[in-house]
């Protein structure tokens, strides 16, 4: 069992900044996949970044050159870094963690951008 816990989303201005953290504690070994995925009102939940244990990284392209996806291996941590926030980055971040046979989420953290 792996346990999630995420922070960081707030009320933001257009073109501002928010960094989403999650922290995983439990069967943290197993992990070989950390990722960030939003769900906006009305809208299916979709993948915003994702990294694998060896550090490659993956970035939907509506975020790419804005949002950095990076960890933390000591605090057993993901962090999403998100610059020059679009008020269409309104959405509840989940993250989610992957072991071979079982994928777990947080519970999200809601972001919305606005003036």
């Amino acid at each position: 069992q792996v346990q999630l816990v995420e922070s960081g989303g707030g009320l933001v201005q257009p073109g501002g900044s928010l960094r989403l953290s999650c922290a995983a504690s439990g069967s943290i070994a197993s992990i070989y996949a950390m990722g960030w995925y939003r769900q906006a009102p009305g809208n299916q939940r979709e993948m915003v970044a994702t990294i694998l244990t060896g550090g490659s990284t993956t970035y939907t392209d509506s975020v790419k050159g804005r949002f950095t996806i990076s960890t933390d291996n000591a605090k057993n941590t993901v962090y999403l870094q998100m610059n020059s926030l679009k008020p269409e980055d309104t959405a509840v971040y989940y993250c989610k963690v992957r072991t071979p046979g079982m994928d777990y989420w947080g519970k999200g953290t809601p972001v919305t951008v606005s003036s």
